[in-house]
């Protein structure tokens, strides 16, 4: 299975990569082919909701998202990384989401496999229940199949997510699947 993981904490070391990681070895034991996209990184604009990509299948925007989509329309699964930021996903990770307008249609018809991995700061469950509905919706929307879900509850630094028990929970959600 070709897995696309797309990263979107701007902390290349940050505790939601380090969790990313240890799904990528567990899913490489598996065998699964695994690519890793650092959207939080790369040059993408955001959804202006011109629509122009919905007349010819491009957008008008020259950037990095010609990249996500090429990749998008060749995975079997999506993987999608984030730290929690005021109750969600990072602008970084929503904006690489906000792009799919242009082909939502055929991920529709793909029936992709996802799964979430999230680093929290907070311990409480109430930290992550506004990202557990948006991914759901998400996910429901886009005829996503949920294969699994890591969040990090406590997970501040790569000191505290270094020992908890998501780095066991990501890597045995990668060679789950």
């Amino acid at each position: 299975m070709k897995i696309l993981v797309l990263a979107g904490s701007p902390h290349k070391s940050g505790a939601s990569n380090m969790l990313a990681h240890e799904f990528i070895c567990g899913a490489r034991d598996k065998g699964h082919n695994v690519a890793v996209l650092d959207v939080a990184h790369m040059k993408l604009g955001y959804c202006s909701g011109c629509d122009e990509c919905k007349k010819n299948g491009e957008c008008v925007q020259k950037d990095d998202s010609a990249v996500v989509r090429e990749e998008m329309l060749s995975a079997d699964a999506v993987v999608f990384v984030t730290p929690v930021y005021y109750f969600g996903m990072s602008a970084q990770l929503k904006t690489a989401i906000d792009r799919f307008h242009g082909y939502g249609k055929e991920l529709k018809n793909k029936g992709m496999k996802s799964a979430i991995i999230a680093a929290a700061a907070d311990k409480e469950e109430e930290v992550v229940s506004a990202l557990k509905a948006h991914y759901a919706k998400i996910c429901s929307y886009l005829n996503f199949e949920i294969v699994g879900e890591v969040y990090g509850l406590g997970c501040a630094a790569p000191e505290t997510t270094r020992n908890s028990p998501y780095m066991k929970d990501a890597y045995e959600l990668g060679n789950s699947l």
